[in-house]
């Protein structure tokens, strides 16, 4: 059994298939709760980076 390298896997990637999993997540979630969805995300994306930052930002005053 042969497996295609992940390089050709990704490159396969067009518009139709982006718009086919768009269409998909439409039906899955309904056009309501994608909002909701990246929001949550961004959400969550936002406190990681704050809390990453926020360690450095600790030991920086902590050697003044």
């Amino acid at each position: 059994m042969t497996f295609l390298p992940l390089s050709i896997l990704l490159g396969m990637i067009g518009p139709w298939q982006i718009v086919l999993i768009v269409a998909v997540l439409l039906l899955l979630f309904g056009g309501k709760k994608i909002p909701e969805l990246m929001r949550g995300l961004g959400q969550g994306m936002k406190e990681f980076k704050n809390a990453k930052d926020g360690d450095a930002n600790e030991r920086k005053e902590d050697g003044k």
